[in-house]
């Protein structure tokens, strides 16, 4: 792994699309959309940013989750085939949940979906590609809403009242990551003007996220060819305040250092309420 690493530049130059606010909130249907409505509403920008490689150029005194927003970890998983969503139930989802104990922390873990991507044109059924758009999947709005979502009412009310985080966890499958990286922003390096609320639009129901306009503080990261027996952690909620990371920015972008041979990305990404 370590030859590997030292063969990757340190920072690559990445186009990275960005919101351009124009007063009108933006959607994304979370599945096909009817006819003549666009899968994407808005408009986005390119913008030729710096994305570090963190593996080698880190930022002074390393990352982690509660500091930059998202931090990486070793973990071997026992399931080897994602095709079977049972499986996935059974087997990832609990180590997931002792994963996400030990490396944040949380006292309780409630793991409330998981998706599957894959960059090849066809894709298996319920399978989306990689989003090539900055996001964080949820806001200030509907991070709370989501364990009233997923809890009894009188229960979720009282978890309420203390500490509450969502993260991410997203492993590569079925290989290294070739192309179609995930680029992570620098959480402190975010400023709360960049976000920008934006409609996720489900069959049942509408939730929230945030899309990002351009701002050239942001210090971009990511953590090149990710092996299956790598994972991140990716701050999408907490409500903790002080200095704690808050949430992140992050998308899939073309690694310009990818090879021209590159195998399309697969990988999963569950995502977790944590109670403190």
């Amino acid at each position: 792994m370590n030859d590997i690493v030292i063969e990757q530049p340190a920072v690559v130059e990445a186009a990275l699309n960005y919101l351009v606010a124009n007063g009108e909130k933006p959607a994304t249907y979370a599945y096909e959309p009817p006819d003549g409505a666009p899968l994407r509403s808005g408009v986005y920008r390119t913008q030729r940013m710096n994305v570090s490689n963190a593996r080698i150029a880190p930022p002074p005194g390393g990352l982690s989750l509660d500091r930059n927003g998202f931090e990486l970890h070793h973990h071997a998983s026992a399931l080897n085939d994602f095709s079977d969503p049972t499986a996935i139930e059974r087997v990832y989802y609990p180590e997931s949940e002792t994963l996400l104990k030990r490396a944040t922390g949380a006292k309780r873990t409630v793991i409330f979906d998981h998706t599957l991507r894959d960059g090849r044109t066809e894709r298996a059924d319920g399978v989306r590609e990689p989003v090539k758009f900055i996001h964080n999947d949820q806001t200030f709005v509907s991070g709370p809403r989501r364990v009233r979502d997923h809890l009894p009412p009188h229960e979720a009310e009282d978890l309420l009242k203390g500490r509450v985080a969502i993260v991410n966890l997203w492993r590569p499958i079925g290989g290294r990551v070739e192309s179609s990286p995930l680029a992570l922003c620098d959480s402190r390096s975010i400023s709360l003007h960049d976000l920008v609320p934006s409609d996720l639009i489900y069959r049942d129901k509408v939730g929230e996220t945030y899309a990002f306009v351009f701002n050239p503080q942001h210090r971009w990261y990511y953590f090149p060819l990710m092996s299956p027996d790598e994972v991140l952690l990716l701050k999408i909620y907490d409500s903790a305040g002080g200095d704690v990371a808050r949430l992140t920015a992050h998308t899939a972008f073309d690694d310009p250092s990818s090879p021209l041979d590159a195998q399309p990305r697969r990988s999963i990404e569950l995502r977790a309420l944590l109670f403190f």
